[in-house]
């Protein structure tokens, strides 16, 4: 159940050979796959790579189209230029749209994605024609916001996915010009209802989260910059934390999204805790060096309050869904996350840097231990590997900057044998006990 929800698809390949080797009947095996909210008879006819390989031909019929038409694109009339590039978008939209609506709505997407990259090829080869190039950005903006009824209309995850990725371009484009995308929140709210009524799509949570994080940050570097800014996205150490505020909020609503009873919903929970885990285990390691810590403590916190007041929102939805599944851990999350920022603040010595430094690499070794414990335990091999590598680098690490003297990196080392030696013993214990159960 956990990770193996992702690998879904695999599974009820191999439930059509347990069919076909006489383990299982085909009820019992529609059943399996039921239960993992995935078709067993279309997973048998179109498989992923099927998909894949469509949508990639298209794509570069799309692209030999485009490369025809802007190798010979002077020698042709600007009135047949204008018609052909509008025949060709609304001819190959009205095409996917009947596709789509005779049930062949495989193709129907494969059409509508080939049709989009019409729109956009239109749009700029249009402006080139009438010499409309003030503001670049808006070109893309008018691409993303064209793909977007197509979107909604199919409910269709690549679709959406294709929408969206064009919307976050089309905000760093933006942010590059110091504009604010004020519009950009309208692409992810489609997105998320796509995510919530449509099939479901790891890669289009995965767009969704990234773009929720780059659009916080992005408003809150915009509201905190100086009037001199010119690139507005200017990272204050402000953004540092309310960026690893926001992953505990992540965090403990993938574990409330985990206990729904939807499929989907536990599959979207698994992915955005292991993420979620990655990038703490990632934060750690780079916090396990003096010079982060010193640049933090060596910031002005100008926007201080602010920044309180939406980690303070944060904190407050965070401990309103640990409280809705039961997370009594959350508050331990946050304390984890406040009380090292409080210590900043108060300090603001750079010569404290070091004692944040060992503090952080021993909170860094005890979360690579849990996480083989947790391992062990549960069975979970990526947790089991995600805390041995943390051990691991975090060794190495100190090996190459070593905390102290030689004596002090050895006992370091030690402290870490010991730990491992000590893993592998529980876990020699975990098996002997469910070998005598």
């Amino acid at each position: 159940m956990r990770l193996i929800r992702l690998l879904k698809n695999d599974l009820a390949r191999e439930a059509a050979d347990w069919v076909e080797e006489g383990l299982i009947s085909e009820p019992q095996a529609e059943q399996i796959c039921q239960r993992y909210a995935v078709d067993y008879h279309q997973v048998q006819q179109r498989s992923f790579g099927y998909n894949v390989l469509t949508g990639l031909g298209y794509l570069f019929i799309g692209l030999a189209i485009i490369t025809l038409l802007g190798a010979n694109w002077d020698e042709i009339p600007r009135a047949l230029r204008m018609g052909g590039l509008i025949a060709l978008t609304v001819s190959t939209q009205g095409l996917a749209l009947r596709h789509y609506l005779s049930g062949d709505r495989s193709g129907g997407v494969g059409l509508f994605l080939l049709g989009n990259m019409f729109f956009g090829a239109s749009i700029i080869l249009i402006a080139q024609i009438y010499h409309l190039g003030e503001h670049m950005p808006d070109g893309i903006f008018w691409w993303a916001l064209g793909c977007l009824p197509f979107a909604l209309l199919t409910r269709n995850p690549w679709l959406t996915l294709q929408a969206l990725l064009l919307a976050l371009l089309w905000f760093f484009l933006e942010v590059t010009y110091g504009f604010y995308p004020a519009l950009f929140p309208l692409f992810v709210l489609a997105a998320l209802f796509v995510l919530w009524r449509g099939p479901p799509s790891i890669v289009l949570l995965l767009a969704i989260v990234a773009s929720i994080g780059f659009w916080v940050e992005y408003s809150l570097a915009a509201f905190w910059r100086q009037s001199t800014d010119f690139f507005l996205f200017d990272l204050h150490a402000e953004n540092v934390a309310v960026g690893a505020g926001l992953f505990v909020l992540l965090f403990v609503f993938s574990q409330w999204l985990n206990q729904r009873a939807s499929t989907s919903a536990r599959d979207y929970a698994a992915v955005i805790s292991v993420w979620c885990l990655r990038f703490t285990l990632v934060l750690l390691l780079v916090m396990s060096f003096a010079g982060p810590w010193r640049s933090l403590l060596d910031a002005d916190w100008e926007h201080w309050l602010s920044m309180w007041l939406v980690l303070l929102a944060f904190g407050a939805a965070t401990i309103a869904l640990a409280g809705r599944a039961g997370l009594p851990w959350a508050a331990g999350l946050l304390a984890a996350l406040w009380l090292p920022l409080i210590a900043v603040l108060l300090s603001r010595n750079p010569d404290h840097a070091i004692y944040f430094q060992v503090v952080t690499n021993l909170a860094l070794v005890a979360s690579g231990v849990w996480l083989i414990v947790r391992g062990i335990q549960g069975g979970i091999s990526h947790y089991f590997f995600l805390g041995l590598a943390a051990v691991l680098v975090t060794a190495l690490l100190r090996y190459i900057d070593l905390i102290g003297d030689y004596i002090g990196g050895a006992l370091l080392f030690s402290v870490f044998a010991v730990l491992l030696l000590l893993a592998a013993r529980y876990w020699k214990h975990h098996q002997q006990r469910e070998g005598g159960a």
